[in-house]
């Protein structure tokens, strides 16, 4: 790399997200990120969707991009009663905590430098070079753009873009067998790996375990999410009824 491009930067855990959401994913952005704070964990995207009637997934990370059962556990715990407090969403919903997952999105200026070197779909609000879409190998940040070097550039267009973090729309990894390795061994080296080899497990809202996936009507987690940690449970919203009675 070039001096000034940076692929690790330090990553406080108050670091502000330059891709953030709207309408009500926000609303709820705004709730529970400053809890999500006080235990040591950061808030990575909120999205909501029409899955199973109605789902609300939080996605929470540490700021070194770990994220054990025991931590989806703790944020499931914090986040279930400010939301039930401050009531954002008018319906009955699914909520989901979870890990960010090996292919996960990316929201900060950080993450795209701590994963340069891996496969990223990016897709920007406003258009560079008249593309919206991009797809190739981070390669670090320079202040706050994202290079990334693509891997369908033409032969008459520049392979290395300089994308703008802040208008960005949707970043995330591609999964490959090169960013499964380097996520479990960051995942070691910090002190905690998944105990088991797919990562994924699910939890009730009393923090135990289903029986079986069948046990759990909101264990699938949104297409492409692959959480390494998630934590499902039932609400209801003003006047409405949960979907499933709460533990």
């Amino acid at each position: 790399m070039t001096d000034g491009i940076a692929t690790e930067i330090d990553s406080p855990l108050d670091e502000p997200r330059l891709v953030t959401e709207s309408g009500v994913d926000a609303r709820v952005a705004a709730i529970v990120g400053p809890t999500l704070i006080d235990l040591g964990f950061r808030l990575v995207r909120v999205k909501s969707s029409g899955r199973d009637g109605y789902t609300l997934q939080i996605m929470v990370e540490r700021a070194d991009g770990t994220f054990t059962v025991d931590d989806c556990e703790v944020a499931s715990k914090a986040v279930s009663p400010v939301l039930d407090v401050e009531d954002p969403i008018d319906r009955a919903y699914n909520l989901e905590v979870s890990s960010p997952g090996i292919d996960r999105p990316l929201v900060r200026v950080s993450d795209f430098a701590r994963w340069a070197g891996h496969l990223a779909k990016v897709e920007m609000e406003v258009a560079v070079d008249g593309r919206r879409r991009f797809k190739g190998v981070l390669e670090g940040v320079d202040g706050d753009l994202a290079l990334l070097r693509r891997d369908d550039a033409g032969k008459d267009e520049p392979a290395r873009v300089r994308l703008p973090i802040a208008d960005v729309a949707e970043a995330r990894l591609i999964l490959t067998d090169e960013l499964i390795r380097e996520a479990l061994r960051r995942a070691k080296a910090a002190g905690r790996a998944p105990d088991d080899e797919d990562g994924d497990e699910t939890l009730t809202d009393d923090g135990a375990a289903p029986a079986s996936a069948a046990d759990d009507e909101t264990a699938a987690a949104p297409e492409g999410a692959r959480p390494a940690r998630r934590w499902s449970g039932a609400k209801g919203g003003a006047g409405k009824a949960a979907p499933k009675a709460r533990r």
